[in-house]
């Protein structure tokens, strides 16, 4: 049976119903499962005291998502752009509420933002300092990697979480399944890995007394099981939860185990990355790749420092990241690139013998982290929600006065 011809298709030619059904919008999920994904990606426990990040409006549970889209700032043009876009959720690296306010009235800026997003059926999710010191898929990570500068490391770690080592023996059968219960109550992840565990195999004994209720074996019998050693990271404040979980799925009435404190671990987490470029580049070859890869601003590209100096290690921070100076140059860093310097800040400091500074602006040293934030979410849910980056450039200076010429003549 031949299909229905449509309005823009040529008499006579049938569509493509295969490509009619990859065009079907997508299943889509909960707002409260995104959240959980991102929360995941850019805990919110990194975030400054001052911060104000997470939900800002959605129901969590009824709210379904089936497309997000992510910039820098929550402005009206962005606004504009997601209404446009189809989106369920904006999630934006800047507050729209950072300092306290008593009210969100619509004739008010930042009230009107609120009640537009609520009228159009559309949540916002800030993620801000938590992001930038996210390890992995953080602004800053992101920053260096479209800059060339690798095996990077934090500039200002944060304290790595404390952990334990769990070790249980269960037998050799309910190891699995006890591995994932254990998991669900938050054992064995390092890092971005999840369901980590050592396993071994050997042979267990023991004798169970007259007033127990064995699992395996009998009163008072000597007993020979296979087991496994099973060892899992566990973060010590999950001990509590991670302990009902094995006492809930073990299979003995008494579960064997101990709990060992693990010293103290370098975090990937922190402010501001530092590492190397694969080539050397001169101080003007290095600015010039910031302008080539970075989004267009009226300010440019500002440097401070000798146009022929050699650059190898390169520290970074998005953002305002003057207040690394210091740990950038006790890392070797040859330039540190950043946003919001001051005169004074600058003058002193190319007075010592520290790092070159490359200043961009606020909005651009962030942007990369929209397509890398972008793609995660997308990949963590499993294709179910589509993810655009804002195509709106938020950077509040929009034009300037060139003074090409006489800065040329200035610093000859």
């Amino acid at each position: 049976m031949a299909l229905p011809a449509h309005d823009d298709v040529p008499a006579g030619i049938v569509p493509d119903p295969i490509a009619t059904v990859r065009e079907l919008p997508r299943a889509g999920t909960r707002l409260r499962d995104v959240i959980a994904a991102l929360d995941a990606r850019y805990d919110p426990a990194l975030a400054e005291d001052w911060d104000a990040v997470g939900l800002v409006c959605g129901d969590p549970d009824d709210d379904v998502v089936r497309r997000v889209v992510f910039a820098v700032d929550p402005t009206a043009a962005v606004v504009d752009e997601a209404i446009e876009l189809g989106a369920d959720l904006l999630v934006t690296h800047h507050p729209l509420l950072l300092t306290p306010v008593h009210g969100v009235p619509a004739d008010d800026p930042k009230g009107r933002i609120v009640h537009r997003l609520i009228r159009a059926g559309i949540g916002l999710f800030v993620a801000h300092t938590n992001a930038d010191r996210a390890a992995g898929h953080g602004v800053n990570d992101a920053l260096a990697a479209v800059l060339g500068v690798g095996g990077v490391s934090p500039l200002e770690p944060v304290a790595a979480p404390q952990t334990d080592t769990l070790v249980v023996f269960a037998p050799v059968a309910d190891s699995d399944r006890l591995v994932d219960a254990l998991s669900a109550a938050g054992a064995g992840v390092i890092g971005d890995y999840t369901h980590c565990a050592w396993q071994t195999d050997g042979t267990g004994t023991f004798i169970p007394g007259e007033d127990t209720n064995p699992a395996i074996g009998s009163r008072g019998t000597l007993e020979h099981v296979p087991e496994t050693r099973l060892e899992m990271v566990v973060h010590r404040d999950q001990r509590d939860e991670v302990l009902r979980a094995l006492h809930r799925w073990h299979p003995y009435e008494d579960p064997g185990y101990a709990i060992f404190e693990n010293s103290a671990t370098p975090s990937r987490a922190g402010l501001g990355r530092v590492g190397r470029l694969a080539a050397p580049l001169t101080l003007r070859q290095f600015a010039e790749r910031v302008a080539e890869v970075l989004p267009v601003t009226a300010g440019g590209v500002r440097v401070a420092g000798d146009p022929d100096r050699l650059v190898r290690t390169v520290a970074v921070c998005g953002g305002s990241g003057g207040g690394l100076l210091g740990a950038a140059a006790a890392a070797g860093a040859d330039v540190l690139l950043t946003a919001d310097l001051g005169h004074h800040f600058a003058s002193e400091s190319q007075e010592a013998s520290g790092p070159a500074l490359c200043e961009v602006a606020h909005y651009a040293s962030e942007w990369p982290w929209l397509s890398v934030a972008a793609d995660v979410l997308h990949r963590d849910l499993g294709g179910m929600v589509d993810t655009v980056v804002s195509e709106r450039r938020t950077d509040p200076w929009t034009w300037h006065v060139g003074q090409a010429e006489r800065a040329a003549d200035t610093a000859g």
